[in-house]
Order: structure tokens, then C-alpha cells, then sequence
């Protein structure tokens, strides 16, 4: 099991949330009673949920112990956090809106989980989600070269590997389900700053389960390496590191029966 950091995945928080709120702009729901965020990760979107519907009961959601312990709390607000699989997850009564960040591409399959989804949804209610579609580019081709290595490949032979479909797949899998659907792509430019920039980003999400798999000698090893070979793929530039950033977005509106 992948052990998350709350506090490295925050590192770049502005560029983490950018494609949340870009997300929650296309969900249309006026006035939903439950909101639940599947992959809620350390919360602080979850609870900006009150902020937009605040008269909804909010739920976080998500699998990691330490990332549901960070959550901010404030018995003020309708805001509930807990662990959950997102395999596993039922709610007890449909949601009126459904909301998955960056989370689906951690689950293998996780297309087969649609209609389990949708199921959960009430009619007229709406689930949106959103994944990253990177994992072609250098940051990642390099990260599976380099640990398919045989110096590193039986410590890694068991990892997880993110992995997601392109729009149009999602389109046509929630269409089919009924549902009236709104599927998109950005590519966004980060600029980012510090030493070994990407190597941060990505050791704190993408890269992660790699590196926790590796013994502290061939992680060192592995790091020096990795940081290197991406300084290559994305060089200094005089205003920073350029990341560009895929990203699949996907809006269902269920209809009413």
C-alpha cells in the first residue's frame, strides 16, 4: 500500500487545485442536499464544496489514512471526512453531485466502476472527475525505464501504475449509461521553481510508489539518477522549469427518470 504525505502533496497546491475548480465550473447542480469527493486526498477542496453549495452535507472520502488525518477540521461547516475505498464505496442513500480529483487513475479498471458509480448517483444528480492523462510524457517514460533497470526491477516488480483513457473513451462508457456528458482535455504549463522541481512533483504523487518500494541504498541510488535524467527532459529555463500537464475532464449529468 502507497504511503501518501499530506504535506509534500501540497507543495504545489495551486497547481494541484487549478484543475479542480475548473472541474467544479461545469457541474450545474443548484441546490444538492449530499456532495461526496471520492479521493478527497488532504481536504482542503473538499471544503471549499461548503463554500459553493453550503447548504449540502459534504463528504471527503479517501483510502489513505494520513491524508483523511490531515483534513482540516471545522465542526462549523456540514463537512465530514472518512476512509474509503473508492472500489468499495456505497453510499447509503444516492449523492446529488459526485466529485473524484486525481484519484480514479489509481484504481486499476477503474472504467469497470462506472456504472457502480452512476448507480450512485441520484437521478438528475451529477458526477464529475478528473485524471491526469500524462503518463506518456518524459516524467514518466523515464520513471518506468529506469525501474524496470535491472538494478532496481525485482524491488519494483509489484508497484502500482497509474493509468487512465482519453476523453472520448469516458464520453462514450457514460453516454451509454444515460447520461448526458461534457469530456475535455487541458494541457496546462507549470512553471515551476526550486532545485529538482519535477522530481518533487512527481516524488510526491506519480513517482511515489516507486520510490517507497526501493531499499534506502537503491533509493538514493535511483534518486540521483531519476533527478538527473529529468533535469534533461525539463531544463532550467531563466523564468523556471516548464512542466506541461495533461489533463482528462469529465462532467455526467444523470437524467431524471
Amino acid at each position: 500500500m502507497v504511503l501518501w504525505d499530506p504535506a509534500h502533496y501540497l507543495r504545489f497546491s495551486d497547481e494541484r487545485s487549478r484543475p479542480f475548480y475548473d472541474l467544479l465550473a461545469r457541474v450545474e447542480a443548484e441546490d444538492p442536499d449530499h456532495v461526496v469527493d471520492l479521493g478527497c486526498g488532504p481536504g482542503q477542496l473538499t471544503r471549499s464544496l461548503a463554500t459553493k453549495w453550503p447548504g449540502a452535507a459534504i463528504s471527503g472520502i479517501d483510502s489513505s489514512v494520513a491524508m483523511v488525518e490531515a483534513a482540516p477540521a471545522d465542526d462549523s461547516a456540514e463537512v465530514r471526512f472518512e476512509v474509503g475505498d473508492i472500489r468499495h464505496w456505497q453510499p447509503a442513500d444516492p449523492v446529488d453531485v459526485l466529485i473524484s480529483n486525481a484519484a480514479l487513475q489509481w484504481v486499476p479498471g477503474h472504467r469497470e466502476l462506472l456504472p457502480q458509480l452512476i448507480a450512485s448517483v441520484a437521478p438528475g444528480g451529477w458526477f464529475a472527475f478528473q485524471v491526469p492523462g500524462n503518463f506518456d510524457e518524459p516524467s514518466h517514460r523515464l520513471l518506468r525505464d529506469l525501474a524496470s533497470d535491472p538494478r532496481f526491477a525485482a524491488a519494483t516488480a509489484g508497484v502500482e501504475w497509474p493509468s487512465a483513457h482519453d476523453a472520448a473513451t469516458y464520453l462514450g462508457d457514460l453516454s451509454a449509461l444515460g447520461c448526458r456528458v461534457d469530456a475535455w482535455e487541458t494541457t496546462y504549463l507549470h512553471v515551476l521553481t526550486g532545485p529538482d522541481p519535477v522530481f518533487t512533483w512527481i516524488s510526491g504523487t506519480g513517482a511515489r510508489p516507486v520510490l517507497q518500494a526501493l531499499s534506502a541504498p537503491q533509493r538514493e541510488m535511483f534518486e540521483v539518477e531519476y533527478k538527473a535524467l529529468l533535469r534533461t527532459a525539463y531544463p532550467a529555463q531563466a523564468f523556471g522549469t516548464l512542466l506541461p500537464f495533461r489533463r482528462i475532464f469529465v462532467v455526467a449529468h444523470k437524467g431524471s427518470p
